[in-house]
């Protein structure tokens, strides 16, 4: 039976793990980059929400409450539950809907009210519900500490005075259930004196001068007595239950009872054992081999306690009884041994996860995308995590250390990614402001062309910018614009009134083209085309769309007057210089040849230029701005050849007179 109790010991496997993945991120929210154009379009970008820095991950808070609870020193030993402890479940008040000091408060009673020995789940319970509490705001206030400028390594949780209660009840209770523990062993040596007592009263009996009915009724009150005395020291247990029986069996041998009453004993317990035989076999149908474990070691009890049975019966009833025991014992024994097995295969499991999460917390992450992907990558770790059972005791709180750890590291750094996020949006926000700054100085500007070049550049800035948190986004962009808009819609305004001054121009330079066609330009000669020209620059500027045309008729029309003028002159100049020289030919041949030889000198003059001019044009039109250089040279081009054409008519009117 010493190995059945060893057996017992064994099924305390750990039903606590130590797990939870400490990985809160604060968020960094972004906005989108603008159009360029003289009046752009926001465009929307996705918020960085609490979900994608701190995507819902899979919770180990009830774990890492139990790993707070124990840091905490609030740990109740390593030592086996007590029969009672195994027998009393949690009561069923709901801890969740409770805060700390209700929680503390509900400790307290259940300390005053319920014996130490029921309390055990319920004190389990009661340091769960509180560390997910105070954990929640530990991190809660880390974060804040952190956001208002804190070091994270800095920051030290405040003392909490219900954390300080609970762990005063937990004293209590601590100690209340080593005096309960220590009070069983006491009982357990005083049960060991009361056994050897009636040890030696079943010695004294076959010495009993009574007769035989009140000698067999003192030994079943002895009986009795034995039976009522709880358990013993385990060192003893074999050894007593030993001498018990021996004594038991030199009591039904040595005293001569009479064959009926004894015959009768016999079969009540014979008929006591096969029911028991019976109870152990059905034992081996039981779905719960843990349960049926325990209730074997009670039939095994009762099987002690009751008395012998006849010869003929007592080494088959054994066999049987043993035989049925042995199968409950190896289920138990193969049960354990597959945990053992399933917990060595949960270890690999769990080391490959570890080697997975410690990839993703290595790997060099760039992008808000990327983090997405990896984040999500290692939630699904962390949910087969969660489907995992637990890892051999020795090995289970290390391999979750490593898993958490691993978590954590991949979760500071993206902590550090959006920290920076948020850093690089700051800045950016403020030169976006600097930017709504300038757009705002200029938007009451009437410098149309000089503004809108320089709208249009900070527009452009504005797009190589970057993002800002959208918290401020939606306002700034709405102040950049407003001042964009204020500034084009003047623009708008102002050029609307000046298309409609523009047509008017149009129609009077028209109604001006007309008369000047009209006119007799050589009343009036060059002083009248002047005038007409002051009154067409007076007029102003017509539609872009019409300004060519209008113009090029406006040249035609004046260089028909400039001609005009220039024919009559012509033939005026030409009067005069046959007058001439009808005076030189009176006054000798030889002031007319002399005219002649200086207008024909005049006229090879004007005949070289011409050539060099002419040469040059090829020159030019291999450099820069060659199409203005040409049109000068042109123009004193035909300016020469007209000169020449009027001199070389001027010697031909000379030789005629020769």
């Amino acid at each position: 039976m010493a190995t059945e109790k060893k057996s017992a010991a064994e099924e305390q496997v750990s039903v606590a793990e130590d797990v939870k993945l400490n990985a809160t991120q604060e968020c960094a929210p972004e906005a989108a980059p603008e159009s360029e154009s003289v009046c752009p379009t926001e465009e929307a970008t996705p918020e960085i929400t609490e979900t994608e820095e701190m995507i819902s991950e899979v919770s180990f808070a009830e774990e890492e409450a139990a790993l707070d609870a124990a840091a905490a020193g609030l740990e109740i030993g390593e030592e086996e539950l007590t029969a009672e402890e195994q027998n009393h479940e949690a009561a069923s008040e709901d801890l969740s809907s409770m805060n700390k000091a209700e929680i503390v408060d509900y400790f307290g009673a259940l300390l005053d009210k319920k014996p130490v020995q029921q309390l055990r789940a319920d004190v389990e319970n009661i340091k769960i519900a509180f560390y997910k509490l105070h954990r929640s705001e530990v991190d809660a206030a880390r974060k804040q500490f952190i956001e208002e400028g804190g070091a994270e390594d800095a920051f030290v949780p405040q003392p909490d005075e219900q954390e300080q209660r609970l762990k005063e009840y937990f004293g209590r209770y601590r100690s209340a259930r080593e005096e309960y523990i220590s009070s069983l062993e006491s009982v357990k040596e005083e049960n060991l004196k009361i056994k050897l007592q009636i040890i030696e009263e079943l010695k004294e009996l076959v010495n009993s001068s009574e007769t035989i009915n009140q000698t067999f009724a003192t030994f079943r009150s002895l009986q009795q007595r034995w039976k009522e005395t709880g358990m013993v020291p385990q060192a003893h247990n074999k050894e007593i239950w030993e001498t018990y029986n021996l004594h038991v069996e030199n009591f039904y041998n040595y005293i001569k009872i009479n064959k009926e009453l004894r015959d009768l004993d016999l079969k009540r317990n014979y008929e006591a054992k096969v029911q028991l035989c019976e109870e152990v076999e059905a034992l081996v149908m039981e779905t719960s081999v843990v349960s049926a474990f325990r209730k074997l070691q009670d039939l095994h009890e009762q099987w002690r306690e009751t008395g012998p049975v006849a010869a003929e019966y007592k080494e088959s009833l054994w066999e049987r009884f043993k035989e049925a025991s042995s199968r409950i014992n190896k289920q138990h024994q193969e049960y354990f041994e597959g945990v053992k097995e399933e917990q060595k295969r949960n270890l690999e499991l769990k080391t490959e996860l570890c080697v997975k999460a410690e990839e993703l917390s290595e790997a060099v992450i760039t992008s808000r995308k990327e983090w997405s992907d990896a984040s999500a990558q290692l939630i699904e770790i962390q949910k087969v995590w969660k489907t995992i059972g637990f890892a051999p005791k020795k090995d289970n709180t290390k391999i979750y250390e490593r898993f958490r750890n691993a978590c954590d590291r991949f979760f500071e750094l993206k902590h550090s990614f959006y920290a920076n996020v948020k850093s690089e949006m700051e800045a950016n926000l403020q030169l976006k402001n600097e930017i709504c700054e300038a757009a705002e100085a200029l938007k009451n500007s009437d410098q149309w062309k000089k503004t809108t070049d320089e709208l249009i550049a900070l527009q452009k800035r504005w797009k190589e910018i970057g993002p800002v948190s959208r918290r401020y986004s939606d306002a700034v962009w709405k102040r950049f614009r407003a001042a964009c808009d204020e500034f084009f819609a003047r623009k708008s305004a102002h050029f609307a009134g000046v298309d409609e001054q523009h047509i008017e121009n149009l129609a009077k330079k028209e109604a001006l083209l007309a008369e000047m066609a009209e006119a007799d330009i050589t009343t009036g000669g060059f002083e009248a085309i002047k005038e007409f020209q002051r009154r067409w620059s007076e007029i102003g500027f017509v539609p872009i769309k019409a300004k060519e045309a209008i113009q090029k008729k406006y040249k035609e029309v004046v260089d028909a007057m400039f001609a005009t003028l220039r024919g009559g002159e012509k033939e005026r100049n030409m009067d005069r210089f046959r007058n001439r020289i009808t005076a030189l030919k009176n006054n000798g041949e030889r002031r007319l040849r002399s005219e002649r030889e200086k207008l024909y000198n005049k006229v090879k003059q004007l005949e070289q230029d011409i050539a060099t001019l002419e040469n040059n044009i090829g020159f030019f039109s291999r450099s820069k701005n060659a199409e203005a250089m040409i049109r000068d040279v042109e123009e004193k081009i035909a300016a020469a050849k007209a000169e020449m054409a009027e001199l070389i008519e001027k010697v031909n009117l000379i030789d005629k007179e020769n």
